[in-house]
């Protein structure tokens, strides 16, 4: 939590638009990832985290799957959540919110009874996650034609 902004679950009229909005921004426009790639029929049951300004603008979001939808991502295991679509704008980066996000997505997972979190990080952004207490396994895979690895961290 910060004074210019907050974070909190993607609940209130509007709010799942906002994410979207920055998931378009970023991954879409920034990354080029086709849009029938970014949007998928988990978005209608996963937590979505909301990073807003003071101000309402909408600065970064990020969502978890839990419980069956996890399960592709996680070898299975349904006591394991998957932390994904980690986004934050442009204008927005190096402000800490991408940790917050994390953090509130690890906050809603703890709520869910998870024991962990996995992720599928793009291999820029390793370090990111390993300083935020994640480690990688397994190789490096293709996701939208970007060089991914496998991470988790217990809760």
């Amino acid at each position: 939590m910060s004074d210019t902004y907050s974070v909190r679950e993607a609940v209130v009229d509007g709010d799942r638009e906002a994410c979207f909005a920055v998931r378009r921004e970023v991954f879409v426009e920034e990354q080029g990832v086709p849009q029938e790639l970014e949007y998928d029929p988990y978005d209608a049951t996963a937590v979505h985290v909301l990073a807003v300004r003071a101000d309402g603008v909408p600065l970064g979001t990020g969502r978890l799957l839990h419980g069956a939808d996890a399960t592709g991502k996680t070898g299975g295991d349904t006591s394991v959540g998957s932390l994904g679509r980690l986004a934050v704008a442009k204008a927005a980066r190096g402000l800490g919110i991408g940790a917050a996000l994390v953090k509130g997505i690890e906050d809603a997972a703890r709520e869910r009874g998870l024991s962990a979190v996995d992720l599928h990080a793009q291999t820029h952004a390793l370090g990111f996650y390993e300083r935020l207490g994640y480690v990688a396994y397994g190789p490096e895979f293709p996701d939208a034609g970007m060089p991914h690895r496998a991470m988790r961290r217990a809760l």
